[in-house]
């Protein structure tokens, strides 16, 4: 996967992450919406390609 794809599926599964906390109904899982963001913005491989994409920074 190129980094833009990496980043750009990122972005994806973070706005579904989102959605889904949207929706109505009762919330009481935000740390479990706050863990499944982190989890897909920390991937090591999205890391790696942003740092890519910011030309090494």
């Amino acid at each position: 996967m190129t980094d833009e794809q990496l980043a750009l599926q990122a972005v994806s599964d973070a706005q579904r992450i989102l959605e889904e906390y949207l929706e109505p109904m009762p919330r009481n899982n935000e740390r479990v919406i706050l863990d499944k963001l982190v989890e897909v913005l920390e991937r090591p491989e999205l890391l790696v390609a942003v740092t890519r994409m910011q030309g090494g920074r």
